[in-house]
């Protein structure tokens, strides 16, 4: 006897994505990382790796190389080496776009 896997288990499914996100130094300041996390959660993401980290002049300036040319560069850069950030892993359909 032949079974069959129900229409449901055979409906395309969406791949999950991952991607990097920053939560800047005045979030952490305010202590706001379990409320940020709630909303990830809300979304649909899970965070499925997580550090505290303070970010070097040159870690900040790689990440944000996109922005080199603009006239904002060099405070974004000043802010984000300011105090300690929240780097995680979000993962879900869609994270990027997200």
């Amino acid at each position: 006897m032949e079974r069959f896997l129900p229409y449901t288990f055979l409906e395309p499914r969406m791949s999950l994505e991952r991607t990097l996100s920053i939560l800047k130094p005045d979030a952490v300041a305010k202590n706001v990382i379990g409320e940020i996390y709630s909303r990830f959660e809300k979304a649909g993401l899970k965070v499925i790796a997580a550090r505290m980290a303070w970010l070097s002049q040159s870690e900040a300036e790689g990440f944000y190389a996109v922005h080199r040319e603009r006239p904002f560069f060099k405070d974004l850069v000043s802010f984000m080496t300011s105090g300690p950030v929240m780097i995680q892993v979000l993962e879900g359909e869609n994270a990027v776009l997200t």
